[in-house]
């Protein structure tokens, strides 16, 4: 679900657009008597996000003016994230969404994916004093100890690789720290959250997809993956998985978020759930009406058809009557405190996705709104102990066990497989 991205929701996210109202993001009081005891963790703790689309949305807003536009202050209409607004955020971390779109053709995607690793790399090398390429846990630290903005890259959907173990090798390569199993649609190798399944989970060629990501030190990330892949995925790995940009499926009944029963297998698994901003992920009574509002909107367009006229006054009447619920910072803390009572707070992140969505809960519109969410918690009770591992504690250590992993699989040989050699034809 992005600024820029068509999906199953395109439709009711145009109608959203049309009539949310936008607050804006809400930096953390500086009068706030917790703020100096938040500044000394984030001081020695970075603060990682798992999932941010400014390239993305560089790439759409900015167009050819990408390479070379001041990138410090942006309009904060069009741009959740800028570096001024990077500081007010105190984000010592960063994995950058080199997303591409799953309806492009498979070449198609490779060729964009490679084009948003490249911006990424360029606005790191235009601005740095301000951002730092790095890949491992010990270098994420270095760069926040020398006071730059750890920058990382996450491929958002399986279908980005091609079947192809090779490409899968060139990204890691070139920087790219994670591959999220699927997007937004089933791909030939593993099922998505929010299409037909068609394998139950992961093939014989997805659960070898993971064994080489293990082998290259690559994060699997399980965000928009089934159920069934998400556990597939969780047995097959050696190493920590992350979900970069998911929240909890108890508070919100939506196929994105991860159960109950997955999350106690990531606490088992060691890896880390980093929750979402998305509202209409986050929230149970804007599902509600974002089902019910798409519902009456079909059915306005039925009664009058051919009188778009006509419908448009009864969908602005119902709007008129059944006005949007609102979704505040606080939802967002209570998906993170759910995660941290069923999984435990050593597996609980941040993961926003931030220039990825239509809109963002009120006060939440910019990525200088972590100092409030992390107050909110102190203020319900969070150790100083477990706001840092909440803040980038968390993800550093699967990082690092990681990186361990992928040094004991050192000497094991590469994946060189086909999906027809694994799978068998298409069926």
């Amino acid at each position: 679900m992005h600024k820029t991205r068509s999906t199953l929701a395109s439709a009711l996210f145009g109608v959203l657009l049309a009539t949310a109202t936008v607050a804006s993001a809400a930096p953390a009081d500086p009068n706030d008597p917790l703020l100096p005891r938040l500044k000394k963790i984030l001081k020695a703790t970075p603060l990682i996000d798992g999932h941010n689309d400014w390239p993305g949305a560089l790439a759409s807003e900015g167009k050819d003016q990408r390479w070379t536009m001041d990138l410090n202050k942006l309009d904060p209409v069009k741009y959740d994230t800028d570096i001024e607004r990077l500081k007010q955020g105190m984000v010592g971390g960063q994995f950058w969404s080199v997303y591409v779109s799953a309806n492009l053709s498979p070449l198609e995607q490779v060729k964009k994916t490679l084009e948003q690793i490249d911006i990424v790399k360029s606005f790191v090398a235009r601005y740095p004093q301000d951002f730092q390429l790095v890949r491992t846990a010990a270098e994420v630290r270095a760069a926040h100890k020398a006071g730059k903005i750890a920058s990382l890259m996450g491929a958002e959907g399986g279908g980005q690789i091609d079947e192809s173990f090779s490409v899968l090798r060139a990204y890691h390569e070139l920087g790219v720290g994670y591959l999220t199993l699927t997007h937004s649609k089933t791909i030939s190798w593993a099922d998505s959250a929010t299409d037909a399944p068609r394998h139950d989970g992961l093939t014989k060629f997805g659960v070898e997809v993971v064994r080489e990501m293990n082998r290259l030190g690559m994060l699997v990330d399980l965000s928009h993956v089934s159920e069934a892949t998400m556990l597939d995925a969780i047995a097959a790995s050696k190493a920590p998985v992350i979900f970069s940009h998911s929240s909890a499926r108890a508070p919100a009944d939506h196929p994105r978020n991860v159960p109950d029963l997955v999350l106690k297998e990531v606490a088992k698994n060691g890896g880390v759930v980093m929750v979402n901003f998305a509202p209409g992920f986050i929230s149970e009574p804007l599902r509600q009406w974002n089902a019910q509002q798409a519902a009456q909107a079909a059915l306005n367009a039925s009664l009058y058809l051919g009188q778009p006229d006509r419908a448009k006054a009864a969908n602005d009447a119902w709007l008129q009557a059944n006005p949007q619920p609102k979704v505040t910072l606080s939802v967002v803390a209570d998906h993170v405190d759910h995660i941290a009572k069923v999984a435990g707070h050593d597996f609980v992140g941040l993961g926003g996705d931030y220039d990825g969505l239509p809109f963002l809960p009120e006060g939440m519109d910019g990525v200088e709104a972590y100092p409030p969410l992390l107050l909110e918690l102190m203020r319900r009770g969070w150790s100083d102990e477990n706001i840092a591992k909440l803040a980038g504690g968390n993800i550093l250590r699967v990082m690092a066990a990681a990186e361990k992993v992928a040094a004991s699989m050192a000497n094991d040989p590469p994946a060189t497989a086909t999906v027809q050699a694994l799978d068998g034809p298409a069926k």
